[in-house]
Protein backbone atom coordinates (compact mmCIF):
# COMPACT_ATOMS: atom_id res chain seq x y z
CA UNK A 1 0.00 0.00 0.00
CA UNK A 2 1.29 3.34 -0.82
CA UNK A 3 0.86 6.53 1.30
CA UNK A 4 -1.73 7.26 -1.68
CA UNK A 5 -4.09 4.78 -0.77
CA UNK A 6 -3.81 5.25 2.47
CA UNK A 7 -6.47 7.58 4.31
CA UNK A 8 -5.26 11.23 5.57
CA UNK A 9 -4.63 11.67 9.13
CA UNK A 10 -8.11 12.07 10.94
CA UNK A 11 -10.17 10.80 8.74
CA UNK A 12 -12.61 8.20 9.95
CA UNK A 13 -13.96 6.75 6.48
CA UNK A 14 -12.02 7.11 3.69
CA UNK A 15 -14.82 5.02 1.51
CA UNK A 16 -17.72 7.40 3.17
CA UNK A 17 -15.47 10.67 2.34
CA UNK A 18 -14.89 9.38 -1.33
CA UNK A 19 -18.79 8.61 -1.66
CA UNK A 20 -19.66 12.37 -0.38
CA UNK A 21 -17.44 13.57 -2.71
CA UNK A 22 -18.76 11.77 -5.81
CA UNK A 23 -22.56 11.57 -5.01
CA UNK A 24 -25.26 12.73 -7.84
CA UNK A 25 -26.05 16.30 -7.89
CA UNK A 26 -29.60 15.76 -10.05
CA UNK A 27 -31.61 13.61 -11.48
CA UNK A 28 -32.87 13.66 -15.19
CA UNK A 29 -37.00 12.25 -15.06
CA UNK A 30 -38.61 11.72 -18.66
CA UNK A 31 -42.38 12.11 -18.49
CA UNK A 32 -44.79 11.84 -21.45
CA UNK A 33 -45.95 15.14 -22.21
CA UNK A 34 -48.73 14.14 -24.57
CA UNK A 35 -50.33 11.81 -21.79
CA UNK A 36 -54.02 12.93 -20.67
CA UNK A 37 -54.38 15.25 -17.40
CA UNK A 38 -55.49 13.70 -14.48
CA UNK A 39 -58.59 14.36 -12.96
CA UNK A 40 -59.07 16.59 -9.63
CA UNK A 41 -60.35 13.24 -7.86
CA UNK A 42 -57.49 11.28 -9.07
CA UNK A 43 -54.30 13.81 -7.89
CA UNK A 44 -55.68 13.92 -4.32
CA UNK A 45 -55.97 10.18 -4.27
CA UNK A 46 -52.54 9.62 -5.11
CA UNK A 47 -50.70 13.01 -3.53
CA UNK A 48 -53.27 14.49 -1.16
CA UNK A 49 -55.00 11.88 0.55
CA UNK A 50 -52.10 10.56 3.38
CA UNK A 51 -52.45 13.96 4.67
CA UNK A 52 -55.91 15.86 3.90
CA UNK A 53 -57.92 12.46 4.81
CA UNK A 54 -56.98 12.79 8.54
CA UNK A 55 -55.63 15.91 9.24
CA UNK A 56 -52.24 15.17 9.30
CA UNK A 57 -49.61 18.19 10.43
CA UNK A 58 -53.03 20.23 10.49
CA UNK A 59 -54.12 19.53 6.79
CA UNK A 60 -57.42 21.15 6.72
CA UNK A 61 -59.48 17.61 6.30
CA UNK A 62 -61.64 16.60 2.79
CA UNK A 63 -64.80 17.51 3.98
CA UNK A 64 -64.69 19.88 6.72
CA UNK A 65 -66.64 22.83 5.88
CA UNK A 66 -65.25 24.74 8.74
CA UNK A 67 -61.55 24.06 8.05
CA UNK A 68 -61.84 24.83 4.61
CA UNK A 69 -63.81 28.28 4.94
CA UNK A 70 -61.03 30.40 5.76
CA UNK A 71 -58.75 29.04 3.27
CA UNK A 72 -61.46 29.23 0.26
CA UNK A 73 -61.81 32.82 1.36
CA UNK A 74 -58.50 33.72 -0.17
CA UNK A 75 -59.30 32.62 -3.52
CA UNK A 76 -58.27 29.93 -5.24
CA UNK A 77 -55.56 31.48 -6.78
CA UNK A 78 -53.99 31.55 -3.72
CA UNK A 79 -54.88 28.21 -2.66
CA UNK A 80 -53.41 26.94 -5.83
CA UNK A 81 -50.17 28.88 -5.14
CA UNK A 82 -49.70 26.95 -1.93
CA UNK A 83 -50.31 24.23 -3.19
CA UNK A 84 -47.63 24.52 -5.74
CA UNK A 85 -45.37 26.61 -3.31
CA UNK A 86 -45.96 25.00 0.02
CA UNK A 87 -47.50 26.15 3.30
CA UNK A 88 -46.66 24.91 6.95
CA UNK A 89 -45.61 21.41 7.03
CA UNK A 90 -47.20 20.69 3.31
CA UNK A 91 -44.31 20.58 0.88
CA UNK A 92 -44.24 22.19 -2.37
CA UNK A 93 -46.26 20.21 -4.94
CA UNK A 94 -44.50 21.46 -8.19
CA UNK A 95 -42.49 19.76 -9.93
CA UNK A 96 -43.37 16.59 -8.38
CA UNK A 97 -45.63 13.52 -10.93
CA UNK A 98 -48.49 16.02 -11.68
CA UNK A 99 -48.82 18.71 -13.60
CA UNK A 100 -49.11 22.50 -12.11
CA UNK A 101 -52.50 22.50 -13.63
CA UNK A 102 -53.32 18.68 -12.09
CA UNK A 103 -52.59 20.31 -8.64
CA UNK A 104 -55.10 23.05 -9.18
CA UNK A 105 -57.83 20.20 -10.09
CA UNK A 106 -57.31 18.79 -6.83
CA UNK A 107 -57.48 21.93 -5.06
CA UNK A 108 -60.35 23.09 -6.95
CA UNK A 109 -61.84 19.10 -6.27
CA UNK A 110 -61.38 19.74 -2.39
CA UNK A 111 -62.66 22.98 -2.06
CA UNK A 112 -65.58 21.73 -4.15
CA UNK A 113 -66.82 18.79 -1.59
CA UNK A 114 -66.90 21.37 1.23
CA UNK A 115 -69.00 23.77 -0.87
CA UNK A 116 -66.88 26.20 -3.19
CA UNK A 117 -67.32 27.15 -6.63
CA UNK A 118 -64.12 26.81 -7.75
CA UNK A 119 -63.59 26.35 -11.81
CA UNK A 120 -60.84 23.98 -12.23
CA UNK A 121 -57.92 25.06 -14.36
CA UNK A 122 -57.92 24.47 -17.77
CA UNK A 123 -54.99 22.71 -19.75
CA UNK A 124 -52.33 25.23 -20.54
CA UNK A 125 -53.17 27.01 -24.19
CA UNK A 126 -50.11 26.39 -26.05
CA UNK A 127 -51.07 22.28 -25.48
CA UNK A 128 -54.23 22.67 -25.87
CA UNK A 129 -54.18 24.93 -29.24
CA UNK A 130 -51.29 23.08 -30.40
CA UNK A 131 -53.82 20.64 -32.81
CA UNK A 132 -55.93 23.44 -34.05
CA UNK A 133 -52.73 25.19 -35.25
CA UNK A 134 -51.56 22.38 -37.03
CA UNK A 135 -54.87 21.99 -38.86
CA UNK A 136 -55.20 25.85 -39.27
CA UNK A 137 -51.20 25.79 -41.19
CA UNK A 138 -52.11 23.26 -43.15
CA UNK A 139 -55.17 24.62 -44.65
Amino acid sequence: MTSANQPSAGAVDAEKAVAQRIQKVGTVAIRDANRPLKSGEEVYKAQCVACHATGKAGAPKFGDAGAWAPRIKTGFEALWQSALKGKGAMGAQAGGDFEDVEIGKAVAYMTTAVGGKFAEPAAPAAAASAPEAAATAAK
